[in-house]
């Protein structure tokens, strides 16, 4: 697949029409997620649900090591992608993911004993490893159509290893398979990914290693890595930490409340986020542009992501109490309260990390993400005497004040209007929460009110931001269904 020079006008609608795609798509699949993690949670216990937090989390360290940021770098570059690249990115990252893997089987036995866990923990662990070298196979050609902003392609695998996923792991864990339902469901997810990517953009794999190619994309791709080497250090070191630190049960409440209070963030932020880098690396050159791209990003984001997160706020107890079984999570709502506003509150600083990545100021971000390190670990050990588990929470909302940092900084690459962005959003959020309390507050907290609540609180917001930003809402919405049509 031959990379393809394009105008403005193709990276505007390109980028629209990946938003578009991945968001109803993503869309689809976290209806999925949600009624699949519902069930999930229904049928395993927080012992078996923490397991699995633990030892992804400790994959996920492996997978930190497999890339040197040769992907972003990629994908980052400002010219033509030639074969040549594309063989030495896949050769380094075999060799390091070959390795990595190689490391997570022989000390499989030792990782699992230094956690107690018995034979089929041993065995997810060594699953989740070799599906993480399947994985690392599908990098070039997500590399190809996240260059040509083809994400309506992309997006096709994700679905059908999602569905996979989570089909097998209902099943085997509603026939009592605890532990096993995530190990086959894991095997399961790999395979149909890397197939069906290879179907989609089919890419010949190549070994060879050209120094000149390798140092240079390694010049931006080792900074980028080492973000991720921190982010690494800052999340999935630290649940492996917890895993130690505290009780499994308390592991699984973590991950129940944040991977609930990131619903969000996975529904409309990640589709934004994976369209963003490599759009406003195509726009890199033109600042005006590029302002008003980030304008867009931070305002749809700010519109459609602190609703939501509302609602779930004040829907989450009355759900719990209606679902059989499910009264076992209760102990984790107050840190979904936490994560819920952290994660609003994040998900306005990714799009500007992103912004400084695209414009090369990689060193920016790493310094930042040094902070973040450093905050989360001090907080997090300093909290968890004080707060138990949901001092995991709580430090992470106290992290999100550096949102302020990250936007000064991106302002002097990029000079634009953080305010306007999300200012009226921000009043259609208190309006919003002021009126659902106040409703279950008069009322009462069952659920026909809570309902009530919830749509009656959506709607004052809708208002407010249709008022003061009509316009903006009239182009937003503008865009979407001329993209959706297509």
């Amino acid at each position: 697949m031959a990379h393809k020079e394009f105008g403005i006008e193709v990276i505007k609608a390109r980028s629209i029409a990946g938003v578009v795609a991945l968001t109803s798509r993503t869309f689809i699949l976290q209806i999925i997620a949600f009624v699949a993690t519902i069930f999930l949670t229904i049928f395993l216990t927080p012992e078996v649900f923490g397991l699995f937090y633990v030892v992804s989390a400790i994959i996920s360290f492996l997978g930190y090591f497999s890339d040197v940021g040769l992907a972003a770098a990629l994908i980052q570059k400002k010219e033509k992608l030639t074969r040549e690249d594309l063989v030495t990115t896949f050769t380094i990252q075999q060799i390091l993911v070959g390795s990595a893997v190689i490391i997570a089987l022989a000390g499989s036995t030792t990782i699992g004993g230094w956690y107690g866990l018995d034979d089929s923990g041993i065995w997810l662990l060594r699953v989740l490893a070799i599906a993480f070298f399947i994985s690392s196979l599908k990098t070039i050609p997500s590399i190809l159509l996240e260059r040509e902003l083809a994400f309506s392609t992309l997006i096709i695998p994700q679905i059908l290893e999602t569905i996979g996923f989570y089909s097998t792991a209902i099943f085997l864990a509603w026939l009592g398979f605890g532990v096993t339902s995530f190990t086959w469901a894991v095997a399961v997810r790999a395979i149909v990914g890397f197939v069906a990517m290879y179907i989609v953009a089919p890419w010949k794999p190549g070994f060879g290693i050209s120094r000149e190619v390798a140092k240079h994309l390694m010049r931006y791709g080792i900074p980028f890595q080492l973000n991720s080497f921190l982010a690494l250090i800052k999340d999935d070191l630290l649940t492996v930490f917890l895993g130690r630190a505290l009780p499994l049960s308390h592991i699984g409440y973590i991950g129940w409340a944040k991977k609930w209070a990131e619903v969000p963030l996975r529904l409309i932020m990640d589709s934004v986020i994976r369209v963003t880098f490599p759009a406003f690396s195509r726009l890199q050159h033109d600042k005006e542009r590029l302002r008003l791209a980030i304008e867009k990003t931070l305002f749809g984001l700010s519109v459609t992501i602190f609703p939501i997160t509302i609602a779930m706020i004040i829907a989450i107890k009355p759900l719990i109490a209606i679902i059989p079984r499910y009264g076992k999570w209760e102990p984790a709502v107050f840190s979904f309260y936490l994560f819920a506003v952290a994660s609003a509150i994040a998900s306005l600083s990714t799009p500007l990390t992103n912004a400084l990545n695209a414009l090369g100021f990689i060193k920016t971000t790493l310094k930042l993400m040094i902070l973040w390190t450093l905050l989360t670990w001090v907080l997090t050990v300093s909290l968890l005497p004080i707060l138990g588990f949901n001092g995991v929470a709580f430090s992470l909302l106290l992290i999100t004040s550096t949102l302020i940092l990250v936007v000064i900084l991106t302002q002097r690459a990029v000079p634009f209007s953080f305010l306007t962005c999300v200012q009226i959003p921000f009043i259609g959020s208190i309006g919003q929460v002021m009126l659902s309390f106040g409703i279950i507050m008069f009322f009462g907290s069952s659920l026909p009110n809570t309902i009530v609540a919830v749509i009656t609180g959506g709607i004052l917001f809708g208002g407010i931001v249709w008022v003061f930003e009509r316009e903006k809402l009239r182009a937003l919405t503008s865009n979407l269904s001329t993209l959706w049509k297509r």
